[in-house]
């Protein structure tokens, strides 16, 4: 796989909650299309560890970049990579679901964008990695970690993510430890999706933690839209920084 890479330096006014934490966009090559990831470097020297974070299904934007700089903030070097292609950032409801059922129809070519982007990552960052995601991020996420491709990854993480594991797939013993972050409320990944996923984990015998979060709903997460829970985001951010702390170290 050819990845060709370029860093330049961003500057972007973010809504309010954004922290002062500026980090650098970064375009890569992953099998001749280009890519657009952000980078954002540990305030502390030396790093903890390199966090890898996919994005929603509206590609990446100023949320990802906020979660990149709060990471970068608590001393993780944090990349968060681009499965889309540069310039592709759907806002229409049937654009988000075309750019997602493209990959979801082809996992072959998700895995290779996933893969791509983990090479980009950890050419700007240090040490051991863990990946994590937000909703499609999220099944993105545990689509990586099913197909055990990274080197390296200490674990991943889902917040308010696609559960299910599509057929001919399957976790093994030898998949890094997850966290599951989810909403109690989320009509989109059922209870009974959550349930399922546990018990595919125990079978396999996987380490892992789940969190359900009473009266949340999907993309509990995110600032500023109308489903946001601040208890659940919280809380959910706490279990996420005793994970890294836990797998990356200190």
């Amino acid at each position: 796989m050819k990845i060709i890479s370029a860093v330049f330096a961003f500057s972007v006014i973010l809504p309010t909650w954004a922290c002062a934490q500026a980090g650098e966009h970064t375009t890569y090559t992953v099998n001749e299309t280009t890519f657009e990831g952000y980078y954002s470097k540990a305030k502390s020297t030396p790093s903890k560890g390199l966090v890898v974070i996919i994005h929603d299904w509206d590609g990446l934007n100023d949320y990802e970049v906020k979660r990149a700089d709060m990471l970068a903030d608590l001393g993780y070097d944090a990349f968060a990579i681009d499965l889309y292609g540069k310039g592709i950032r759907p806002v229409e409801l049937a654009a988000k679901k075309a750019e997602t059922g493209k990959l979801y129809a082809n996992r072959a070519l998700m895995r290779a964008r996933l893969i791509g982007g983990l090479e980009e990552a950890r050419r700007l960052g240090s040490g051991e990695a863990v990946v994590i995601g937000y909703c499609f991020g999220g099944a993105a996420a545990l689509e990586l970690a099913r197909s055990n491709a990274g080197t390296n990854i200490r674990g991943y993480v889902s917040f308010h993510g696609g559960l299910a594991t599509p057929e001919g797939q399957g976790y093994t013993a030898e998949t890094a430890p997850l966290l599951i972050a989810h909403g109690g409320a989320d009509t989109s990944v059922t209870m009974q999706e959550v349930a399922k996923l546990a018990d595919e984990l125990e079978k396999a015998k996987v380490t892992y933690d789940l969190h359900v979060y009473s009266g949340a709903p999907h993309a509990f997460t995110v600032f500023g839209d109308e489903r946001y829970q601040e208890r659940a985001d919280r809380e959910s951010w706490k279990e996420l920084t005793k994970f890294l702390e836990a797998n990356l170290g200190s």
